[in-house]
């Protein structure tokens, strides 16, 4: 492995069950769920020990990303080879068919609740299907204190002190450390630091088939890093890039991860020169170019684009939509 040159990489997605989960991403994804229970979540780009993406195709077939950064932390990350020990972004499909658990995610300013190895966790999502109870909780409602919290909690009334608004597809949400936030009957993209650290709050009752238990909650871990001056969270307005022959547009760029679309049927240029970033495929099929070999994709597919790689020129096959995702930018 130590001789082969990078290229286009496409990673073998990672099933996992979740009670809040469906089979909508049977429609998404064209590898084939796993028997026939909910699946809640597909990894589709991995660095974690317990579920580490492989390299679905190619001479590196097999190669998990960890010791693709070994092997070449340079080539791999570019001016970023030294910043990061993993592979700093976690990228998956979500199908949260039933509620998610009302939940929080700690910002890096909250060590003593961080695992050693693990960070904070700001995340985003792109919503690409939603039934018809769709709902998106992300943020609390005014003058909702620690006191006023917990007494909701106590009450079984928690989800009255969140902010929530329906979603449409093609929406794009952003959701910091610290915020309180949960989902409903959607199908999304979700990209978000490489960190596995939730604290529920509160769980709608499920239980769980599998185990015929409530899943535990850690209300008092969560109230710790909850912002309680995060309010009402609502869809990113999207900068429009370019419009013709394609159009580009820029959802997120924050201090973690930054998020664009592009979207059109004739010929273009994807990814950065001398930077690492990653296509998903979220509709239509094509293919990359690059070193005089074609890499094709399909909906559902994400493509890891080294830094040696750089930017490819992306032929769609009919109209094709790929989000763009850029790793975090240090100066």
């Amino acid at each position: 492995m130590t001789e082969i040159p990078l290229y286009p990489l496409r990673f073998d997605p990672i099933y996992q069950y979740r009670l809040w989960g469906g089979r909508r991403l049977s429609d998404l994804l064209s590898t084939p769920l796993p028997g026939n229970g909910p699946i809640g979540e597909a990894w589709i780009l991995s660095d974690r020990d317990d579920h580490p993406s492989l390299v679905a195709e190619g001479p590196l077939k097999g190669a998990t990303i960890a010791q693709l950064l070994k092997r070449s932390p340079e080539q791999m990350l570019g001016k970023l080879a030294g910043h990061f020990t993993r592979f700093p972004l976690l990228l998956k499909f979500l199908d949260v068919t039933k509620g998610l658990s009302v939940q929080v995610h700690p910002s890096d300013a909250h060590k003593e609740l961080i695992p050693a190895g693990d960070t904070g966790k700001t995340e985003a999502w792109v919503v690409l299907e939603k039934g018809p109870e769709a709902r998106i909780y992300a943020g609390l409602k005014p003058e909702t204190t620690a006191s006023v919290m917990r007494q909701a909690i106590d009450d079984g009334t928690l989800a009255d002190r969140l902010a929530s608004f329906t979603p449409e597809p093609g929406e794009c949400v952003l959701i910091r450390a610290g915020t309180v936030h949960s989902l409903r009957d959607v199908v999304v993209f979700e990209v978000q630091e490489n960190s596995d650290v939730t604290f529920r709050l509160y769980d709608w009752d499920h239980i769980d088939p599998q185990t015929h238990q409530r899943r535990p909650l850690q209300v008092d871990q969560a109230m710790d890093c909850i912002n309680f001056t995060q309010g009402a969270i609502q869809p990113v307005t999207p900068q429009v890039l370019e419009g013709d022959p394609v159009h580009r547009e820029t959802f997120i760029r924050c201090d973690h991860f930054g998020v664009y679309r592009v979207s059109g049927e004739f010929p273009f240029t994807t990814g950065s020169s001398e930077t690492c970033s990653v296509l998903v495929c979220v509709e239509g099929k094509g293919e990359l170019e690059h070193a005089g070999a074609n890499y094709l994709f399909d909906k559902g597919d994400a493509l890891l684009l080294p830094a040696a790689v750089g930017a490819c020129f992306c032929r769609p096959n009919g109209t094709v939509t790929l989000l763009e995702v850029s790793l975090p930018e240090i100066s």
